[in-house]
């Protein structure tokens, strides 16, 4: 016969996935952002450069 066991949490599961997802969503878009400003950097300093030739 199979011992009884308690339900599992998954409550805590869902916490946590909830979390890790936001977690990964924040640095997806911090990242992005990150880009956005590299290309704005990068296109003003071209532009610069074409002004002053």
């Amino acid at each position: 016969m199979t011992k009884k066991r308690k339900e599992k949490n998954t409550v805590n599961k869902a916490k946590h996935s909830k979390l890790m997802n936001r977690k990964k969503n924040k640095l997806k878009k911090e990242k992005e952002l990150r880009a956005q400003r590299l290309k704005a950097i990068v296109k003003k300093v071209n532009e610069q450069n074409n002004h002053g030739d």
